[in-house]
């Protein structure tokens, strides 16, 4: 695969991560605790970040623990059945984001003509995720970025607070 190519996709999706990154570790402390659902929207997109850059995704293993509930176990603040077993402190999340972005920029580089070939696959049901590794990645790249603005407008409209833009991966200069 072009190295042209792979920079571009890392520039991207690295600046996503950056950005999601960025809104969590601006946060302040009690909001984050306090506001279920910024921490509930955090939670998920560190989760679901790594997940989709885990191929194949039955070798998953996060770092944060969490159970999966039926609709009515769940607390409402909730955006899927995936609740986290107890409530992790800010930077456990942050931590775990690096390492994800670490994995996901590794990845990236990795990839060839071959492996693009290769597929994320949930499992056999058709109604299961089956998608070209180069799929999935901007995939996870739109759902990492789709979740960061709403962390973003949940800072904004809650707490005054802006949020920096990234244009590309490491342009925040933030040493989260």
């Amino acid at each position: 695969m072009n190295n042209t190519i792979k920079e571009i996709i890392w520039n991207q999706f690295g600046a996503s991560i950056d950005m999601l990154l960025n809104a969590i570790s601006n946060c302040p402390d009690d909001y984050f605790i306090t506001n279920k659902r910024f921490y509930y929207i955090a939670f998920h997109s560190t989760i679901f970040l790594d997940y989709y850059l885990t191929i194949p995704p039955k070798d998953f293993s996060p770092l944060l623990s969490f159970t999966q509930k039926e609709p009515e176990e769940r607390p409402k603040e909730a955006i899927d059945d995936l609740i986290p077993d107890k409530i992790y402190s800010k930077q456990e999340i942050v931590e775990y984001l690096k390492q994800s972005r670490e994995k996901c920029r590794q990845l990236i580089y990795a990839l060839t003509d071959e492996t693009l070939n290769e597929r994320f696959k949930e499992g056999d049901d058709p109604s299961d995720m089956d998608y070209p590794i180069l799929e999935i990645l901007l995939y996870n790249l739109r759902h990492t970025q789709h979740h960061t603005a709403q962390l973003n407008m949940l800072l904004q409209q809650d707490l005054e607070k802006h949020m920096a833009w990234s244009f590309r991966a490491g342009d925040l200069n933030q040493a989260y």
